[in-house]
């Protein structure tokens, strides 16, 4: 598996990656080809550098880590994971947890202590993952579980 900095040139991938990994999970996407290619170039632009791509042979997953956030509850800077999705022919393969240990060691290489990321609430099998890595619950709003973890 090789793990690269995502480029304009994963946008078709990643769209159809993001349909088929929130299969079953709508209520937490995006769900129009046009709107998952606006949050696409959103990553791109709120930090290309935290922006990953999982490849085996080709693209099977993304992390975008978004190291100029600002937290709503601490007020300070801190690691965002907006976006973690795999394949789900190569789940359980271990391609999560390396795109996610990349966007950690991201957010720490440029300075930041605590890493958060919102998950659905009924996406149990996200939370347990998340939890397994050492996230906490931190909050919940409406829909969504806060996150976090230091680092």
């Amino acid at each position: 598996m090789k793990i690269r900095n995502a480029n304009t040139n994963d946008l078709d991938s990643f769209v159809r990656l993001y349909q088929i990994s929130y299969k079953n999970m709508e209520e937490y996407a995006y769900t129009r080809k046009r709107e998952i290619k606006w949050y696409f170039k959103w990553l791109m632009k709120r930090d290309e550098y935290g922006f990953f791509v999982a490849e085996i042979k080709e693209p099977v997953g993304f992390v975008a880590c978004d190291a100029n956030w600002i937290s709503f509850f601490e007020g300070k800077k801190l690691g965002e994971i907006h976006e973690l999705f795999v394949d789900p022919d190569y789940r359980n393969r271990g391609v999560g947890r390396k795109l996610l240990d990349v966007g950690i060691e991201y957010a720490k290489s440029r300075g930041r202590e605590l890493i958060e990321l919102w998950v659905g609430m009924t996406n149990h099998t996200a939370k347990e993952f998340y939890k397994k890595v050492g996230f906490i619950e931190s909050g919940v709003w409406g829909k969504w579980i806060r996150m976090i973890k230091e680092i």
